[in-house]
């Protein structure tokens, strides 16, 4: 018999989802306990606990990022496998990105500016049809991205350490090719992970490479981007704009030059909430697969830090 402790606010909303499920051998405890084999929850909360669950074996993650489980002085003594959620994210990511780029083009921001002056805007919209974005990063998300920017008859540019798996991408770039990857894009979106090889990777170089009408979006990680750099690129006038859903600091300061610097959107950490009736269908085709001794879906690497 397996035991499952649930650490999150919608700990309810989980537990029927999964009781509904009739999943067999798996009780559920309250709190933590030596006898707790299972946890489903927050990596912080995940984390706090630890000390409490010397049976654990198995945690899987609500969220895609991990990194309070990915101490490296902690994670030497894990005895568990570390499962995220990066799987159940590409729609709402998808959802998010596209929703950004046609308001771009479409001027719909312009538009309700002018609107509320009482002036009318006519000028000509864009389309995203025959327009290029570069994906920084193209796992399960990046490939859902990649999947709808077709749709909308985008050509797709991919960036990758070596995977090729998206057979969405029209080309793809690993290694020193990122001015390469860069140029003439219309769109850059960075969907990378807070890795050691990833951290400001979005730096002053590949900035200046993207042509001035170029938009940037981030919904990976804030640590990927050098944030002065940014800054100082919207301030000039280097690239058009930027839509920021993750900080390197989060919540943001309430001095930090993000809040007033032009053409750039925020919009805290939002772009793809853990909705627990995603998350629990993982959770039970994952215990499924746990019970019969076959790999997990989305197991962490610690080495890669995702």
């Amino acid at each position: 018999m397996h035991r499952l402790l649930i650490l999150s606010h919608d700990e309810n909303e989980y537990r029927a989802l999964i009781e509904k499920a009739r999943l067999v051998d798996l009780e559920f405890a309250t709190q933590p306990t030596p006898d707790v084999d299972i946890v489903l929850g927050e990596p912080s909360r995940i984390k706090a606990a630890l000390a409490s669950l010397p049976a654990l074996i198995w945690a899987q993650s609500i969220w895609a990022g991990v990194e309070p489980l990915l101490d490296s002085a902690s994670r030497r003594n894990y005895t568990f496998r570390v499962t995220n959620a990066r799987g159940v994210f590409g729609g709402l990511m998808s959802e998010y990105v596209i929703g950004y780029l046609l308001a771009h083009e479409r001027k719909i921001f312009q538009r309700a500016q002018a609107q509320q002056m009482k002036q009318w805007e006519h000028s000509l919209t864009g389309t995203l049809r025959g327009k290029t974005i570069g994906l920084l990063g193209v796992g399960s998300i990046g490939s859902e991205i990649a999947r709808t920017a077709k749709f909308f008859g985008m050509t797709v540019r991919g960036y990758t350490r070596e995977s090729e798996t998206s057979t969405q991408v029209d080309v793809y770039y690993h290694g020193q090719d990122l001015s390469e990857f860069a140029k003439g894009l219309d769109y850059l979106v960075s969907i990378l992970p807070n890795t050691a090889g990833t951290r400001k990777v979005v730096n002053s170089d590949l900035l200046s490479t993207l042509p001035s009408h170029a938009v940037f979006i981030n919904v990976g990680r804030g640590q990927t981007v050098d944030e002065s750099a940014l800054i100082e690129a919207l301030n000039q006038n280097k690239i058009a704009g930027a839509v920021l859903d993750v900080f390197e600091q989060e919540p943001l300061p309430k001095d930090h030059p993000f809040w007033t610097t032009p053409n750039l959107l925020m919009t805290f950490h939002t772009s793809a909430p853990s909705l627990p009736v995603d998350i629990a269908k993982l959770f039970i085709e994952n215990y499924k697969l746990f019970i019969e001794g076959k790999p997990l879906k989305y197991q962490v690497d610690f080495e890669r830090g995702y």
